[in-house]
């Protein structure tokens, strides 16, 4: 339940530099100076030019994962049912900064004349519907695992009867045991497409996501295994058919 607090902090924060950046993209006025300080201190002055579109892939993928924070928090509000499970403070203070920096990691890759306050034109590219398309098809299939997670400690008529563990079936539980960690990995993979699949930075953020959820999904997989005798052998941890 702590990760409630990770999304409301990206909602705000993420929120605020998508309406910098459609400020700045739209309607010709300059991202604030200290964002343009931040970006300095990082070294992205470099980056004059629009080269293949970036300012609106920039401004897409900013939308996504604003979208994908506010859905994420109403789960965590109205949908998801909470064990008395605790965060260590370690992984809790990672957790706010990552969801800090990986909005102003996506504010990085717009070019200097925008963060100026250049207006540019908007081309959409055959790239942005691809991952906008992905980004929903994880999404949705997210969403219902989490569901389906939820449904396992809930009567018929939604009333919470159990904070027990139990072996969850359905969607794309059927092939893995964390099919939302899957999906999350795949959300970010949607979009450094939506940047232009030769997005060096965003593959980093990709990597970053592909071992913590990895290594969370072995968890997990490790726990059914262990405590549900007649867990289903077939299934892999975390990537349907391979891991």
């Amino acid at each position: 339940r702590w990760f409630t607090h990770f999304y409301v902090v990206s909602v705000l924060w993420n929120g605020f530099l998508l309406i910098c950046l459609f400020q700045a993209e739209f309607l010709g006025k300059s991202l604030p100076s200290w964002i343009q300080d931040m970006h300095h201190a990082l070294g992205r002055d470099s980056q004059s030019k629009d080269i293949g579109n970036e300012h609106f892939s920039a401004l897409l993928v900013l939308l996504l994962l604003w979208l994908h924070s506010c859905r994420r928090l109403a789960e965590c509000l109205w949908t998801s049912v909470f064990s008395s499970g605790v965060i260590h403070i370690v992984q809790y203070c990672f957790g706010l900064g990552y969801y800090i920096a990986v909005g102003s990691t996506v504010l990085c890759q717009v070019p200097t004349n925008v963060r100026n306050g250049k207006k540019l034109s908007v081309q959409i590219c055959w790239y942005h519907i691809i991952g906008v398309m992905m980004y929903i098809w994880a999404s949705l299939h997210q969403h219902r695992c989490l569901a389906i997670l939820a449904n396992l400690r809930k009567s018929r008529s939604g009333k919470v009867v159990s904070l027990s563990h139990s072996v969850p079936f359905g969607d794309w539980f059927e092939s893995v045991s964390c099919p939302h960690y899957f999906a999350e990995l795949l959300i970010y993979v949607s979009m450094a497409i939506t940047l232009g699949v030769h997005n060096v930075t965003w593959w980093c953020v990709v990597m970053c996501v592909l071992f913590n959820q990895a290594l969370a999904a072995v968890l997990c997989h490790e726990f059914y295994q262990k405590n549900f005798s007649s867990y289903p052998k077939h299934r892999k941890a975390f990537i349907p058919l391979v891991f």
